[in-house]
């Protein structure tokens, strides 16, 4: 089924200005944000073991190829703006291509936004502190909610601006401040693990079961309570290798976008997959397992133990650097989504509209990025992006299984790609993402039944977006 497009009073269009090397930026540049320097600590604490802490960031990246290979073939078989939007709705209608739109919007890539910026600002104030202060510049009560404006909050809020605006007039400025950003979190990530391994002061005992054995730390798990422990630990790992996908949203301004779609994602992929692994092995060689359990800035101890303090200081300006490459990429890639849904009639209809000038998706960029600010602002993002991670992975399950679905259903589309190893492959993901949704249902029922609910909300909105569209057909 492809759904009929709803006119838009508009002439202009969308252009194809990315590269295959732009793309790969972009899948990479929003994979690696804050999660790889924010996540160890609590992965740590969950598996209380060396070889599972490095292990648990090699299964979470084979588990991102498996799907990432599906995707690769929808992204071929449908290179438009919306990507996997698109997907859902070819194979399973229009309603659950909706309900993952709307929880993009509600909370998952405007929270994940807002996130990003006040991760910029807090490592940005470590460099100014003027600037990273949570000091309120004024507060007041709204019933039992206390809203504070600090200089933190600022930061964050003008960030989110100043990237919406550069991504609104034009693609490619958008594209470029991705890029560079990209470069010098490579460049900084590379010098901190080549010259850590040459000349830092780690010990690679850190690395053996009996170097975590401490009166400070619990027993680490074995047999039952290790998988379940491993799956816990698992959805932070798979919360920091989430975005890979945000290429297939961009796939409408991408040149050559059957071919280019495909390769954008296995290759970027694999690249966030080594330098994860690299970086853990690096937080591993610096500090023993009982460290990096009571840090809450990892990156910045194993630069301090393994150089000097002044160096880990530094560090901060990575980090900052990170989440603004990071907060970039989301800021343009997201958008398309809402304009794609917008043009199937089943959202605000202006979202549809590109600019005549600049030729983006101008009013879902501004639109995006005021929700973004106002949660960056109410500080509720955290609680959110906690209720939507447990429905970002059953999303992604869905998407694999659409592969399935439209090999039957549409035999005869043209596929520049063809999954590699269909069908066990994308069957292996299936089988894995849903022994993971399981223990997470289990071990997290509270925050899996609030994204759920995030998700079920959306729905009064599609009845009253498809009834519109029904009487303008009509």
């Amino acid at each position: 089924m492809t759904t009929a497009k709803v006119a838009v009073a508009t002439e202009p269009t969308l252009v194809k200005g990315l590269s295959l090397l732009d793309s790969v930026m972009l899948l990479v540049g929003g994979v690696i944000g804050s999660g790889i320097f924010l996540t160890a600590g609590q992965i740590a604490t969950n598996l209380r073991r060396p070889d599972m802490f490095i292990l648990v960031w090699v299964v979470g990246g084979i588990i991102s190829l498996l799907a990432c290979f599906a995707v690769a073939e929808l992204g071929g078989m449908f290179p438009q703006a919306g990507g996997q939007y698109v997907f859902l709705r070819e194979a399973y209608g229009e309603l659950p291509g909706f309900l993952y739109g709307w929880m993009m919007f509600a909370v998952v890539q405007t929270g994940t936004i807002a996130a990003l910026a006040v991760g910029f600002a807090q490592y940005f104030g470590a460099v100014i502190p003027a600037m990273g202060s949570t000091n309120p510049l004024f507060a007041f009560n709204l019933g039992s909610y206390v809203f504070a404006l600090t200089p933190q909050k600022l930061v964050s809020v003008t960030a989110i601006a100043l990237l919406t605006f550069a991504n609104v007039v034009g693609l490619r400025r958008g594209s470029v401040l991705v890029n560079v950003a990209t470069w010098l979190k490579f460049a900084a990530m590379a010098a901190l693990i080549v010259l850590g391994l040459i000349f830092g002061k780690g010990d690679w005992s850190h690395f053996k079961s009996a170097a975590s054995a401490s009166s400070a730390m619990a027993a680490p798990p074995s047999g039952l309570n290790l998988l379940v422990a491993f799956g816990v630990a698992l959805i932070s790992v798979l919360f920091a290798f989430d975005g890979w996908v945000y290429v297939t949203w961009v796939a409408g301004e991408m040149k050559d976008a059957a071919r280019n779609v495909p390769r954008a994602l296995i290759i970027g992929l694999a690249v966030v997959a080594v330098v994860y692994v690299a970086m853990n092995v690096i937080y591993l060689y610096a500090l023993p397992l009982p460290t990096i359990i009571s840090s809450d800035a990892v990156v910045q101890a194993a630069a301090s133990s393994m150089f000097s303090p002044r160096v880990g200081n530094w560090l901060a300006i990575m980090v900052a650097v990170s989440c603004f490459g990071a907060m970039s990429s989301a800021i343009l890639c997201t958008a398309r989504i809402f304009f794609a849904m917008a043009q199937d009639g089943i959202f605000f209809e202006r979202m549809a509209r590109v600019h005549p000038r600049w030729r983006t998706p101008a009013f879902s960029l501004v639109a995006q990025g005021i929700w973004s600010a106002v949660l960056a602002l109410i500080g509720l993002y955290d609680q959110l992006l906690t209720y939507a991670i447990f429905m970002m992975i059953v999303s992604y399950l869905a998407t694999v299984g659409a592969l399935f679905v439209l090999r039957r259903k549409l035999p005869d589309h043209p596929r520049p790609y063809r999954c590699t190893g269909y069908p066990i492959v994308p069957a292996l993901y299936i089988l894995l993402a849903s022994i993971w949704t399981i223990n997470t249902l289990w071990q997290r029922p509270k925050e899996s039944f609030g994204g759920l609910l995030i998700v079920l909300a959306g729905v009064p909105g599609y009845i009253y977006w498809s009834r519109q569209k029904r009487k303008a057909i009509s």
